[in-house]
């Protein structure tokens, strides 16, 4: 087997496999990268049993065939070489690698014990834009639950209907929502699947330069596919729980906030507030202002008020921090946000609308 590629090309499609390398397992075999030389062009592959990952470039191939090399160790090597040809010759269980002036020589591992690629035979599917996708995960995938006890809520529900594309994550303490509509012409009826956070995540990370993404669904597993490359992953079974019904269809008091002058001073608040995560909000709507404030278990102290438009009652209620700054730094690039509240007592919900509406169920913790 006798192969040259270029760096940068190697270098690229070694960063978007490492994603399915196990991180920590007894088998050898799953720490490398199975790469298969055909005609002109490459195709490198790993898996961990739950994801697998495929891509392909193009490349001078000399002699055919397939070897498993450890991938760590592979994506290493070429980050340090040259933008120039990489060489590969395999013969007798090891690898000379050389370009220019360097040369390794790498162990390899027998490529019939590498796992088959998921055979795929989708039951659903839908294309949609990468860009707009990316930056919808991106709003909720760190919302779902990461209790392995509750399987359903380690997953972002999409549903796709009347071209509107729907995002769904919660960990029971809070909700995040983000819709937007979009052309899906390759759609025919209603789609809907619960997809593991991070494998959502992970597939728009090494597919977001592409233009369009198809997602679709197999009895036992959720696929990703864009340009040259295929990402596969174990799907959530299992009902999603009604969120629609924590959504209040009235609210009491609306709080319109400037979102650089309330991240910045929740953040100066919740220095005192590290042990004991609760700080408090006071509306007032006949002062129009937001009152932030925290006490430590120490008795230490932090208060600050911020200007906003509040329609309806006032009063108080208290949120968990860390939960608030889950909301303010996806929402970093907007302008203003609304809080509403049904009642000082229930969950409050901020609201950002632009292309994609967002919307951030969290509950009120006792003060």
């Amino acid at each position: 087997m006798r192969f040259t590629v270029s760096q940068p090309a190697l270098a690229e499609a070694l960063g978007i496999v490492m994603k399915g390398v196990a991180s920590a397992s007894t088998l050898p075999i799953l720490s490398g990268v199975l790469i298969r030389a055909t005609d002109g062009v490459l195709e490198f592959q790993t898996s961990n049993y739950t994801i697998s990952i495929r891509h392909r470039i193009a490349a001078r191939v000399e002699e055919e065939g397939d070897t498993v090399i450890p991938c760590k160790m592979l994506s290493n090597i070429t980050k340090t070489l040259p933008d120039a040809p990489v060489s590969f010759e395999i013969s007798d269980r090891q690898v000379r690698i050389t370009c220019e002036k360097s040369s390794f020589k790498l162990n390899t591992l027998d490529p019939t014990d590498f796992p088959e690629f998921p055979t795929i035979a989708l039951e659903r599917s839908v294309e949609l834009p990468c860009d707009i996708l990316s930056e919808m995960v991106s709003r909720v995938w760190r919302v779902t639950s990461t209790d392995k006890n509750r399987p359903v809520l380690n997953g972002v529900f999409m549903t796709v209907e009347n071209n509107t594309v729907r995002l769904v994550a919660t960990d029971s303490y809070r909700l995040a929502v983000c819709d937007t509509q979009v052309e899906t012409s390759s759609l025919e009826g209603s789609f809907e699947l619960n997809v593991p956070a991070e494998a959502f995540n992970d597939a728009l990370n090494i597919m977001g330069g592409q233009p369009t993404i198809m997602v679709g669904s197999t009895d036992t597993q959720v696929v990703f596919a864009a340009g040259n490359t295929t990402y596969v992953s174990r799907r959530i079974e299992g009902n999603y729980p009604n969120y629609k019904a924590l959504l209040p269809p009235t609210c009491a008091t609306t709080v319109k906030i400037n979102v650089e002058e309330f991240s910045a001073a929740l953040k100066r608040v919740a220095v005192v507030a590290q042990a004991n995560s609760a700080v408090k909000f006071e509306i007032s709507a006949e002062a129009g202002t937001m009152g932030l404030s925290a006490i430590s278990n120490d008795q230490d102290q932090a208060a600050e008020t911020v200007d906003v438009e509040v329609e309806g009652a006032s009063g108080v209620i208290a949120f968990n921090y860390h939960y608030i700054f889950g909301c303010l730094n996806v929402l970093n690039r907007e302008k203003e946000i609304t809080l509403e509240l049904q009642s000082y007592s229930q969950a409050g919900i901020f609201k950002a609308y632009d292309k994609i509406n967002y919307l951030y169920l969290v509950m009120p913790v006792r003060i």
